[in-house]
């Protein structure tokens, strides 16, 4: 049995890379089927067809996430603290999951998801959301909507790790450091 296992392990995660680098239509199932090494068949045999799979894919990787970022969550302390762990998590998350965020990212409002997808999408958005509110009721976070700053959160951190993956620069901590306080910068409230 654990052949079976591993063989829907290398399909996801065949297909976790090749959605996040080609996107959903772009990739079909005899691509994924190949770097997977396995037949199309096998696939179906896990999959009923390409929206089950992509839809599996984000379900997972999204609660993932989102138990990542909840895991230890320091709601006793302060919004800067908060921001964090908050950003340590996605280090966390993407150094665990490679592709995995970016996936997520590029996929979150796609027109295949299903109503799963979408609520665990929106599970994850909450914490997002309840951590701005809460910082813009301390004057601490910036009055723009809660989007727009998830966006800057995510976008700067998105693209510092595409910058990585292509060995344009080095992930060291001192840059995490700085990428951490550009980010906190862009999103908190300059009185």
């Amino acid at each position: 049995m654990p052949a079976a296992t591993t063989k829907r392990e290398d399909i996801l995660q065949s297909a976790l890379t090749l959605f996040a680098e080609r996107g959903f239509d772009a990739t079909t199932i005899p691509m994924i089927a190949t770097d997977a090494k396995v037949g199309a068949g096998t696939i179906y045999r896990y999959f009923e067809n390409k929206e089950v799979l992509v839809n599996t894919l984000f379900q997972h990787y999204v609660s993932l996430f989102r138990q990542t970022l909840e895991h230890q969550y320091p709601s006793d302390q302060g919004i800067r603290e908060q921001f964090h762990h908050l950003f340590q998590g996605m280090i966390r998350f993407t150094n665990e999951h490679d592709h995995a965020l970016y996936f997520i990212k590029t996929h979150n409002a796609s027109y295949f998801l299903n109503e799963e997808s979408r609520g665990e999408f929106h599970r994850l958005l909450m914490i997002l959301e309840h951590f701005l509110d809460e910082g813009k009721n301390k004057k601490q976070i910036r009055l723009l909507p809660s989007k727009a700053l998830i966006a800057i959160m995510f976008g700067g951190f998105l693209e510092l790790y595409k910058l990585i993956r292509a060995g344009e620069i080095e992930a060291s901590e001192a840059l995490l450091a700085g990428v951490e306080e550009s980010c906190w910068d862009a999103v908190r409230h300059h009185s």
